[in-house]
């Protein structure tokens, strides 16, 4: 595959253009903690995928067990240069994804949704192709409605510490939009809520890995706030169910869909969970809440089980055992 730009990126694997007798996916952020299941799962269904990734919070590690795929391609690029490759579908999911990874590089962060986003959506328009945007639940802000329906506009800061993120994902929507439009592009916009599962990082500060590493290490649960806050967890496996399952829907849809669990907890009942679960004597400290932290998080998934016949199906104990075990062999090794 003819490939180029003007920085020296490492190319983990490139090759030749293949057989067309699959489709050639591209996942931006390929090598991110949602990016690697999705690529797996569209490996599995046979699919050629091009996982592209900049490596800022993604980990060849995520990826390392598809390498042998003959049907994988991952190049290391930055989606704020212009994209250039034969494809058949895009999955958008280049982005910092916690708050303290958005925070360190709060320009860069913005840059990577809209800029990041501009550049694939004009690949989307060259190439005639539909694309789907991973946007977030952030969109909403700290919500004044509950749960939170597509068509809630939000209660977002915009020029607060968690505004390159939010206002990044609400801009990128708003592209996406506009190319709709303007050009026809086949639009797909998934916003996702809080989701967690194997390969996340340990060092990544969502609250579902700050725990179960806090616990497993014997080190105090650090909740923020007074741990009555509540967020709805959704297993990795599920959320990327949904999304291949948004990008197969009808043309006509393309208004955001929530994707997220619908079953709600407190941050409090989470940490107790965690502790139970991993059998730690750990305790629970708790510190300020951090500026613009929501107090409430569930969605409305009502669009997503009407349309795309999608509904969460793991349990959040279930779900936090697959995840402990993960991360229990990565301090092992074995992971």
């Amino acid at each position: 595959m003819a490939y180029s730009n003007n920085i020296d990126y490492e190319v983990y694997k490139q090759d030749e253009k293949d057989e067309r007798s699959s489709r050639r996916v591209l996942v931006t952020g390929g090598a991110g903690f949602l990016g690697s299941h999705l690529c797996e799962k569209l490996l599995k269904a046979g699919n050629s995928v091009i996982c592209v990734d900049n490596f800022s919070t993604g980990r060849q590690r995520n990826i390392e067990h598809l390498i042998a795929d003959q049907k994988l391609q991952v190049v290391s690029q930055d989606v704020r240069l212009p994209v250039q490759m034969d494809v058949d579908e895009i999955y958008n999911l280049a982005s910092p994804a916690s708050p303290p990874d958005y925070q360190i590089d709060p320009i860069q962060t913005l840059m990577t949704n809209v800029v990041g986003s501009l550049n694939v959506l004009e690949l989307a328009r060259q190439h005639g192709v539909k694309i789907l945007q991973a946007s977030t639940s952030e969109v909403y802000g700290d919500p004044l409605i509950h749960p939170q329906p597509e068509t809630y506009w939000g209660n977002v800061n915009p020029f607060g510490p968690r505004a390159c993120y939010d206002e990044g994902k609400r801009s990128a929507e708003t592209l996406f939009f506009d190319y709709h439009r303007m050009h026809g592009v086949e639009i797909k916009i998934a916003r996702i809520f809080n989701t967690y599962g194997p390969r996340m990082r340990a060092d990544d500060g969502r609250v579902v890995s700050n725990f179960i590493v806090q616990a497993l290490k014997g080190e105090p649960l650090t909740i923020y706030g007074n741990g009555r806050q509540t967020r709805s967890f959704c297993y990795v496996d599920d959320l990327v169910d949904g999304l291949v399952r948004l990008m197969a829907s009808p043309a006509e849809l393309n208004r955001p869909v929530n994707l997220g669990n619908p079953c709600e907890f407190t941050i409090r009942e989470l940490a107790q969970q965690v502790i139970e679960l991993t059998g730690s004597r750990s305790r629970i400290v708790f510190h300020p809440l951090p500026a613009d932290d929501p107090q409430q998080r569930r969605p409305d998934i009502s669009l997503a089980e009407q349309e795309l016949d999608w509904r969460p199906t793991m349990a959040l104990r279930n779900g936090l055992e697959h995840t402990i075990r993960y991360f229990d062999r990565l301090f092992s090794g074995a992971a």
